[in-house]
């Protein structure tokens, strides 16, 4: 069988490369191999044991972003988070795979190119460059960005819609309610309630979830049987109670398919909507944005043309904000369920960012400028800030003198001022005193020197610092993670402060200098390659400045201990002079 990843460069626009001519649609039976279908298992869904030969690498989504608009640092946030837990996993050795893209069809997208006068081929080339661009500029290391304008996924939709249509598992029906524009989603009157414009003062229905307009519609639509899956997602949530974090949005999910599920409109009448893939030996119909938009995560991996377990699907992590998490922790596994594939293994719903306590929309304009912000910080301080100060579980404010603070709290005053505390002063050789103090066949070695207590303790912080990380990473949560990481930072400069190594120096007590020189460098190695995923241009400026080999193995996770490297201490680049020495210059911003 040919690799699933040979297939995937030759479909999707990967690495800049255009997608291939889209050869049409044909139906399952016309494929020809494709092996008879089994039950759906919910135990089955997340198992490990899906993999191929070479391993299956893992596999990080984050949501695919609308391009009716400019992107605002919410987006941002998303990737970072995705971003981190990918490269995390590059840091532990393992194969990992990340996807990114933007989602080109439905009504907003429609509507936006009649305000603008422009087709929508166009505004979708213009905006999907603008996401594209703010991967690069954010360090994102996606390693596939797809459209769901490609021809490939075109490809993937219409056969994913037909094993539904096999399934039987659509049917044609009349359908009334109230209709979202903004949020490509009908609601049920129970969802909807009058609200004044604050602007106007006139009245208009609004989703009482999100607060946007809603606009009432008579049509004939597909619909997809969600309600006969009610009880086989019930099941799968309780198999695997730790599917979405944080719990209190799953306990909302839980809830949401017990007492609120209905059947789903899958469809648009091509009248009202044209801007999207015509449904199958139906072009009078317009497949509905959100089945369209969540198949892009198996289209990236190769589908329809692979078989089930033979290469990076299932998901390990589908990153999503708040506001699409029914989307996926409701829709997108019923729809896999009726074709009987694989359930992604975790769903990691965010919070979002507030701007003067308001949550960013592009419809209000309160959004903050991504591009704007990297011009002003620096990727990795924004990087910085946004995981650190970001909430899984809450949301949380965006403000420049918040960031300004963090930074200097953390970077500057944290890890920048440690590193010269350690590699700047000519009273003491850091090389040296790791040689010491790592010891080897003509030294004693730390193993068998007495500690003082200040300094045995800091042993045990640094000792620690990487299964507390670990922990975090293992429950999506970068953001307790990074925390750790600088906690150990400031502890690392309080012993410091606390065991003066310049006093000892200047006294001729060498032993303990060593001692102490050696545990702070260890500690801002260790912190150094920990921080990594999160910060990935100033941690490596970090480890080169400490001396650090650039061979893989020595900036990898396991030597993220102590003792692990012997042979560092010398820098290996020239630092700048003055303020600009420091591993964190000055900020470009007023107090």
């Amino acid at each position: 069988m040919k690799s699933q990843w040979g297939v995937l460069s030759r479909r999707l626009s990967i690495g800049g490369a255009r997608p291939t001519a889209h050869h049409g649609w044909r139906c399952q039976s016309c494929r020809g191999g494709q092996t008879r279908r089994k039950p759906f298992s919910t135990t089955a869904a997340v198992r490990d044991s899906d993999r191929d030969g070479d391993g299956k690498p893992y596999y990080v989504t984050t949501p695919i972003f609308y391009v009716n608009a400019a992107p605002h640092v919410g987006h941002l946030y998303s990737m970072v988070i995705a971003d981190v837990l990918k490269r995390w996993k590059v840091l532990k050795g393992e194969r990992s795979f990340l996807s990114t893209g933007t989602d080109e069809h439905g009504m907003k997208v429609q509507r936006a190119a009649e305000l603008q006068d422009v087709q929508p081929t166009a505004l979708c080339d213009a905006n999907s460059e603008i996401f594209r661009d703010l991967a690069r500029r954010a360090d994102i290391s996606n390693d596939c960005f797809i459209r769901t304008t490609d021809p490939a996924h075109r490809e993937a939709v219409e056969h994913f819609w037909a094993r539904l249509r096999e399934g039987g598992h659509i049917y044609e029906t009349k359908h009334e309610g109230w209709y979202c524009v903004g949020d490509e989603t009908f609601y049920s009157d129970k969802m909807v309630e009058k609200r004044v414009s604050p602007q106007t003062g006139k009245p208009f229905t609004a989703s009482i979830e999100t607060g946007n307009a809603v606009e009432w519609t008579e049509e004939r639509n597909y619909h997809f049987r969600l309600t006969a899956f009610r009880e086989p997602m019930l099941r799968f949530y309780a198999d695997n109670p730790n599917w979405v974090a944080p719990s209190s949005r799953f306990a909302e999910v839980i809830d949401w398919v017990s007492n609120h599920l209905e059947d789903l409109s899958v469809s648009r009448p091509a009248s009202r909507l044209s801007w999207g893939i015509p449904v199958p030996d139906d072009p009078s119909q317009t497949i509905y944005v959100w089945v369209d938009a969540l198949i892009n995560y198996i289209t990236v991996t190769g589908y329809p043309g692979w078989q089930q377990g033979t290469g990076a699907w299932p998901a390990d992590v589908h990153v999503v904000g708040k506001d699409i998490l029914r989307f996926h922790a409701v829709y997108w596994p019923a729809l896999l369920m009726a074709v009987d594939l694989a359930l992604p293994r975790r769903i990691l719903s965010h919070g979002h960012w507030l701007m003067e306590r308001q949550k960013m929309s592009k419809s209000t304009g309160n959004v903050v400028n991504p591009f704007g912000a990297i011009d002003r910080w620096d990727t990795d301080v924004l990087r910085y800030f946004l995981v650190y100060h970001g909430s899984v579980a809450n949301d949380a404010n965006y403000d420049n003198g918040l960031i300004l603070d963090l930074a200097k709290k953390g970077l500057q005053r944290g890890l920048g001022n440690l590193l010269n505390r350690i590699v700047g002063p000519k009273l003491w050789d850091v090389s040296y005193a790791v040689a010491k103090m790592t010891g080897d066949e003509d030294r004693p070695g730390l193993a068998f020197l007495r500690l003082p207590a200040s300094v045995d303790a800091h042993k045990a912080r640094v000792e620690a610092i990487t299964d507390k990380v670990q922990a975090h990473m293992d429950e999506l949560d970068p953001t307790g993670a990074l925390k750790e990481i600088m906690e150990l930072i400031f502890e690392t400069n309080k012993f410091v402060q606390e065991t003066s190594p310049w006093v000892a120096a200047g006294t001729g007590r060498k032993r303990e200098t060593d001692l102490i020189v050696f545990y702070a460098a260890e500690s801002l190695r260790v912190a150094g390659i920990l921080l990594q995923p999160f910060m990935p241009n100033k941690a490596n400026e970090l480890l080169d400045r400490l001396g650090v080999s650039r061979e893989t193995p020595r900036r990898s996770f396991a030597f993220a201990r102590l003792q692990a490297d012997n042979a560092y201490g010398k820098s290996l680049i020239e630092t700048g002079k003055g303020a600009w020495k420091s591993l964190f210059p000055p900020f470009k911003v007023s107090d």
